[in-house]
């Protein structure tokens, strides 16, 4: 059909495109305002559409014909691709272009009975033998459907690429030798690197369990649902699936990271490359994301789904998804955290924090701990309902936020209260956080009337607070004068009711300081758990048993000290009575040495003996005594 020594092919002129087969063009096919100027024999050969429209418009114009093809799939450039396959020029498939031909292709009608080996089956083939067999053709081709999305569900390629990926994703990779099927032309057959079709020795490395997280970010957010819901039916694994909704939600979802506090982390991807990315509808994505999430429980899962809430409310989402959010975060409470409960208010409140989302999930927890208690055995209700670990959790929580927002004086009354009575009384085993909470909103709005910390105060169990709060209660300046004077007499109260149990209970064992063990059925082991009352009132009694022995010690060392004294009095009376004796002789002696120096003088100059004292003073006695006579 060429002119002799030149190749069969088209050319673009203008908005028209024209084949040099060197025969003048007999139709005139236009699509999207591009006209292109072709010959019957060869499109009518292999399109039964053209055949039929060519058949439909001979007796109205006998010469050149001119045909209008709308809404064909791919538009002008898939058509070029399948005119040049009508004249007999090569047409190669890649995963982008083929489901878009295969699409077209059913569109002209371009099955066998217009010719063997015709388009369709040519393009149906290579998606069967090479697309589905390959993870990253495989999401390529699933990406490429978006464009054709009807004509491509009719004719099942989207649910077919959505039954390889799941398969794919949920197969260990081990068992097939992947990732080599996933890299394709890229990988040589001992499973070494190829660059160019040279090999470079490099392997590839074994991928985690969520490397196909990344890939699946790519699709759209209708992809990604019926993607997610197709894993699901083939029996993936919950926490996965989980995983890979996260992740596609922090990664599109504005504003979540911030929240989140970086926790998304980049996994290595095999198909990205070849993929583009998806452009998503805010709060379409939320809304969907809302309606995929399972019913799972955990810190980080909560954590996430406080995110969401947040990001909710900034969106304005229907009352659906605001709804679903808040239940779903309800039935897991006892996993969140004061920060992800300080929800900022995004409307024209004049609060800080968003205290009715708040008391709304805080109910929805109550619901379903209302609904393990009912379907819990009769044997095990006394642990699930009033004392449950998760009810006592949400308590401290609540306490906590109410501490939080207290402060803020805006805040009503009516809100702080029923706040604080949305929960059981047996919720809380002590009341101090709730009087804190309170206290801080009395420190915050100190124009309070009185009435009204009244009514506050009377939410408050005085038998269920501490010793410490009880103390500081009793002066608190913030408190009305009948409720200070109530904490007096019910801390005097528990002392009397705490020292008359451990009175019964010293009466009923041998020691005085003797305590039950674990199990026991005494009067003590009941009321352990009082608030520390038993504790300090046995803490003053060791003190006081203490006390006496060191009284006793005390005695024991005053009368040796007694004895000591009188000891040391009878020595010092004796050693003194000597110490006299001797004073008065040595003295006595003194003076008469005085009444006679002269004599002495005397005669200790006329002596011719040794001059030494003792001779000196034992001469002139006798001398002197025999004067005297």
């Amino acid at each position: 059909m060429a002119p002799a020594g030149k190749a069969l092919g088209f050319f673009l002129e203008a908005n028209d495109w024209f084949c040099n087969a060197g025969l003048a063009s007999d139709i005139t096919i236009v699509i999207d305002k591009v006209k292109f100027h072709l010959h019957k024999f060869p499109l009518s050969s292999r399109c039964g559409k053209i055949e039929k429209l060519i058949e439909e418009t001979q007796n109205i114009d006998q010469g050149s014909r001119t045909i209008t093809l709308e809404n064909i799939p791919g538009g002008p450039n898939t058509f070029l691709v399948i005119a040049k396959f009508c004249y007999g020029i090569r047409v190669e498939f890649t995963p982008r272009n083929v489901v878009i031909i295969c699409c077209a292709a059913d569109y002209l009608e371009m099955f066998d009975n217009y010719g063997d080996d015709n388009l369709f089956v040519r393009a149906e083939n290579y998606f069967h033998k090479h697309v589905l067999k390959n993870w990253k053709d495989c999401m390529v081709a699933l990406q490429s459907c978006e464009n054709v999305m009807s004509q491509a569900d009719d004719l099942q390629i989207v649910n077919k690429c959505l039954n390889a990926i799941a398969m794919m994703a949920c197969t260990d990779p081990s068992l097939f030798g992947w990732p080599m099927m996933m890299y394709g032309r890229l990988q040589s057959p001992n499973g070494s690197i190829l660059w160019n079709g040279i090999n470079t020795g490099a392997r590839i490395r074994s991928l985690e369990s969520e490397w196909w997280f990344e890939d699946i970010s790519y699709l759209s957010v209708p992809l990604f649902e019926r993607l997610v819901k197709t894993m699901e039916a083939r029996g993936l694994r919950p926490e996965k699936l989980t995983g890979a909704i996260m992740y596609y939600t922090r990664k599109h979802l504005h504003g979540l990271g911030r929240w989140q506090g970086g926790q998304n982390i980049k996994i290595k991807s095999i198909a990205s490359f070849s993929m583009k990315p998806a452009i998503v509808d805010q709060r379409v994505l939320l809304e969907t994301i809302v309606k995929l999430l399972p019913e799972k429980k955990g810190k980080s899962f909560c954590r996430f789904l406080l995110g969401l809430l947040r990001v909710a409310l900034i969106l304005g989402v229907n009352d659906n998804c605001q709804d679903s959010l808040e239940r779903k975060i309800g039935m897991q409470l006892e996993y969140a955290t004061l920060d992800g409960l300080l929800i900022p208010t995004y409307s024209d409140s004049d609060t800080l924090y968003n205290s009715d989302c708040v008391e709304r999930i805080i109910n929805h927890f109550l619901t379903s701990e209302e609904k393990v208690t009912v379907l819990s055995p009769r044997s095990i209700v006394s642990e699930v309902s009033p004392s449950s670990v998760p009810l006592r959790k949400v308590s401290k929580l609540v306490d906590n936020y109410m501490a939080e927002v207290a402060s803020d004086v805006n805040l009503k009354p009516e809100k702080i209260k029923s706040l604080a009575e949305i929960l059981p009384d047996s919720a809380r085993s002590l009341n101090d956080g709730l009087y804190r909470a309170l206290d801080v909103y009395f420190k915050a709005h100190p124009w309070l009337p009185e009435n009204d910390k009244e009514q506050l105060c009377n939410i408050i169990n005085y038998q269920k607070l501490s010793i410490e709060a009880c103390a500081h209660a009793s002066q608190n300046n913030h408190l009305p004068l009948r409720v200070v004077l109530q904490v007096l007499f019910f801390e005097q109260l528990q002392l009397r009711s705490a020292l008359a149990n451990v009175a019964d209970d010293e009466n009923a064992h041998t020691g005085p300081l003797s305590i039950m063990p674990s199990g026991g059925t005494g009067t003590v082991g009941n009321i352990v758990q009082r608030d520390g009352w038993v504790t300090i009132v046995r803490e003053n009694h060791v003190m006081r048993v203490n006390m006496e022995r060191l009284r006793a010690r005390v005695v024991e060392l005053e009368e040796e000290f007694n004895r000591m004294r009188e000891e040391m009095k009878r020595v010092s009376r004796t050693q003194s009575s000597i110490e006299s004796s001797w004073f008065l002789s040595r003295t006595f002696g003194k003076c008469k040495l005085l009444l006679d120096s002269s004599n002495v003088e005397e005669d200790v100059v006329a002596s011719t003996g040794p001059a030494t004292p003792r001779g000196s003073v034992d001469r002139p006695r006798p001398s002197h005594h025999s004067k005297q006579r």
